[in-house]
């Protein structure tokens, strides 16, 4: 009897994760795997573009701490994307 209420347990946190509507088409589950994709590529790729913008500024302008500024934009911009996303798909 306990072995069934987990069951129940896990099949429902299962179902709450991705919704299995067996009406979907494939491309919509598609494009909803896509949105939560989007959140772990987003975080590293603007922290990686606001060093090297940074990087190229200390290159242009002969200084070593304008990267630092940089990296720290990009995170803060990663941070305001991923939380603007994950309010998003949060929403729906």
């Amino acid at each position: 009897m306990i072995e069934s209420g987990q069951d129940a347990a896990c099949s429902v946190s299962s179902s709450t994760l991705m919704s299995t509507d067996p009406n979907k088409s494939p491309k919509t589950k598609w494009v909803e795997i896509e949105k939560y994709i989007q959140l772990g590529v987003m975080l590293p790729a603007a922290t990686f573009i606001g060093w090297l913008i940074g990087h190229l500024l200390d290159l242009h302008f002969h200084t070593n701490w304008i990267y630092l500024v940089g990296l720290g934009l990009g995170i803060a911009a990663g941070f305001v994307q991923l939380f603007r996303v994950a309010l998003k798909a949060g929403n729906e």
